[in-house]
């Protein structure tokens, strides 16, 4: 099926590996031109893989989302090299976990700028260049806790359901401008990053890698985690023009993890 994406511009934040990586190769598979961010200089090479595999080598810039100057620059640098931006892909690494007692009011300002604040000012520079073209397509990346919060994360818990209402509002406010505004919500997915927590949580339990899947997997009814390739796919899916009656729609990417019927 063509998505129809040839053609397009991306911009995908913190995209040097894990679910922001994803969205960046399965964007530029489809043909999109694809601009992608991160503050590590690992996003170089992360844009030499992507090359390897679709052909097509993505604008890589570094910009930390927690400093409103490097976003600006981001956006503008895109606009410089591609003259428009027709998808806004939003991914961040998540905040610290903790319990709320555990934490401080400076532990809920940093993570307000990582969460909340830095795609608040995203948007911002984003939707006037969308406005202006009467079209566009924006997908924040939070989590399944948004459904359904989990123990010791309680500044994720609270500041992703915050991103979610900022997003309900804006698709209110931009879907008369021909915007479409989603959020997809994964539970677990075989990142590098769940692999290096698998094997920590196994070297504190003296347990197995195996194991502790196992543990995880026990309550997601496809009984196994999701695939960087199969979250891909799905953001493709979801910013291209096949789906273009999905809009203000937080859609869960979670084997059935969440049992909320709404």
């Amino acid at each position: 099926m063509d998505l129809g994406l040839t053609g397009k511009t991306a911009l995908v934040t913190a995209a040097s590996r894990g679910l922001g990586k994803a969205a960046a190769l399965a964007l530029a598979a489809e043909g999109a031109r694809v601009v992608f961010s991160s503050h590590s200089e690992k996003i170089h090479s992360a844009a030499e893989e992507i090359q390897s595999h679709t052909g097509q080598l993505p604008l890589a810039i570094q910009a930390d989302l927690t400093q409103p100057e490097d976003i600006r620059a981001l956006v503008q640098q895109t606009i410089e090299s591609c003259g428009h931006i027709d998808i806004l892909i939003i991914n961040a690494g998540g905040p610290p976990p903790g319990n709320f007692l555990n934490l401080t009011p400076d532990d809920w300002r940093s993570a307000i700028d990582l969460t909340l604040m830095s795609t608040v000012h995203l948007c911002y520079e984003v939707i006037p260049h969308m406005k202006k073209a009467g079209s566009g397509s924006i997908v924040t990346s939070q989590s399944f806790t948004v459904k359904q919060p989990l123990d010791n994360l309680v500044l994720s818990n609270a500041l992703r359901m915050a991103v979610i209402g900022l997003m309900k509002s804006l698709a209110n406010e931009l879907g008369p401008h021909g915007i479409r505004v989603n959020s997809i919500n994964p539970a677990w997915t075989r990142t590098e990053r769940v692999t290096q927590l698998l094997q920590h949580r196994a070297g504190v339990r003296n347990t197995t890698i195996e194991e502790e899947t196992a543990q995880i997997t026990a309550d997601i009814p496809l009984g196994r985690m999701g695939t960087p390739e199969e979250f891909g796919r799905t953001i493709a899916w979801l910013v291209s023009p096949a789906a273009s009656f999905i809009h203000g729609h937080a859609l869960m990417f979670d084997g059935g993890e969440v049992r909320a019927a709404l």
